[in-house]
């Protein structure tokens, strides 16, 4: 799976920056976990503290098929480095494995000097 990170996140990295985000800020980049079980969540979510990352506290969601499940999320300010977001991926995707958890990928937020409004797209 690793090689699919590291395609997802330069096409994340080029898109945001082609709609203008600034290259030289911080980012938060929130990686996204979630599994029924709320104690092998919260296993995971005091390794992945160990790692440096801020976690947020669990959260429960309903899925549109009545299922839930406990989510968290790994939060780190970086630079958007494509190959220090892949390695983060990669490691915490192998850490979430180790334990059972449902590494849900990452995502990030427009860094620039105008807020990005989709409504302008149209």
């Amino acid at each position: 799976m690793s090689e699919n990170w590291q395609e997802f996140t330069e096409e994340t990295v080029n898109a945001l920056l082609e709609d203008g985000s600034d290259p030289d800020a911080e980012y938060t980049v929130e990686h996204h976990f979630y599994h029924a079980d709320f104690a092998q969540l919260e296993k995971l979510a005091v390794e992945v503290f160990k790692l440096g990352f801020e976690v947020t506290d669990a959260e429960e969601v309903e899925f549109e098929d009545g299922g839930s499940a406990w989510v968290f999320d790994a939060i780190r300010e970086q630079s958007l480095n494509a190959t220090d977001i892949t390695a983060d991926a990669i490691k915490l995707e192998q850490l979430a494995q180790k334990f059972g958890i449902e590494y849900d990928g990452w995502g990030t937020y427009y860094e620039g000097d105008e807020e990005f409004d989709e409504d302008d797209e149209e």
